[in-house]
């Protein structure tokens, strides 16, 4: 019965997502507008959330800077994703003008040293239009994406991210695959978003994330030193609406076995400074603080045992 009833809603929406997707952006920006004023000053969806995260992060900011930078990010926060839906309909010559690399000849350099890359992203500018970054490299590429709980929209995801030739996989797939690529000594680069708040039954590793010790995620670098993987930051810059520069920052190219946690940390202060520069690009609806205070008390003796 439920997959019935996947299976209509998805043949109802699926018809929308089509045609807007082939709507030029100019247009579904326009839309993009309506939807802001709609979710923020009549939903007002996530507010509390969003000024209670800026509140902890500038406290050294007025009220009114604040507001300024909650307002353009929420903004920010719908055109991601008419730039999401977007992305199910933009043709390639598009999609390499609006979203540009400026040194993939970096991947060459690790291509020369047989490593498979870990690639560190964040909610922040648009990491949507990523998928077309195969063509920079000949690694096989894969993006980690949660698993959509319709069964034909999650299918048509997959099978319309992928459209380019980058692999997209589930969270819990994620692993196996690293692993069987491993084995059969196929060069690989993986996709992973890491600013998100883990489960404070899975957190491995608290640390000061804008001052404020919260649980952290430890999988790529736990990844990375298992089985000597590069690592590479990417930075996301957004010169005006519509138009990113991707530039990749190499974090490590062997991970070194150690207590802590260093190249998590390098993650975390160059995110940081990204945020610095244009907070308005961050996701801030996410709930990045709600374990504040919550560190257990052996993880309290760790950190300050390795201050």
């Amino acid at each position: 019965m439920k997959m019935n009833k996947d299976r209509i809603i998805f043949h109802i929406v699926y018809p929308i997502i089509y045609l807007l997707a082939k709507l030029p952006l100019w247009f579904l920006y326009g839309v993009s507008n309506l939807i802001y004023y709609l979710i923020y000053y009549i939903i007002g969806y996530r507010k509390k959330t969003v000024r209670k995260n800026l509140a902890l992060c500038f406290p050294n900011k007025s009220e009114k800077e604040r507001l300024e930078i909650e307002k353009k990010s929420f903004r920010h926060f719908v055109d991601i994703f008419i730039e999401m839906l977007k992305g199910f309909g933009i043709p390639q010559k598009e999609i390499d003008k609006r979203y540009k690399y400026t040194n993939p000849q970096i991947f060459r350099e690790i291509e020369k040293l047989n490593k498979s890359v870990i690639l560190l992203g964040a909610h922040y500018g648009n990491w949507e239009w990523l998928f077309n970054i195969n063509h920079h490299t000949r690694l096989q590429c894969y993006g980690a994406y949660r698993k959509v709980k319709n069964p034909y929209f999650d299918r048509f995801v997959k099978e319309n991210r992928g459209r380019f030739g980058s692999n997209f996989i589930t969270t819990k797939e994620t692993i196996p695959q690293i692993v069987k690529n491993y084995r059969k000594g196929i060069h690989s680069m993986y996709g992973l978003l890491s600013d998100q708040t883990p489960h404070i039954s899975k957190t491995h590793y608290w640390a000061p994330f804008f001052g404020h010790i919260v649980p952290i995620h430890t999988g790529a670098e736990m990844l990375a030193q298992r089985f000597d993987f590069a690592v590479i930051y990417m930075r996301v810059k957004m010169p005006k609406r519509g138009f990113y520069e991707i530039t990749f920052e190499l974090l490590t190219e062997s991970p070194e076995k150690t207590k802590g946690y260093p190249m998590t940390d390098l993650y975390l202060r160059k995110l940081e400074k990204d945020i610095q520069e244009r907070p308005e690009l961050y996701f801030w609806t996410h709930k990045r603080f709600k374990y504040l205070g919550k560190m257990p008390k052996d993880n309290q003796d760790v950190l300050i045992k390795n201050k």
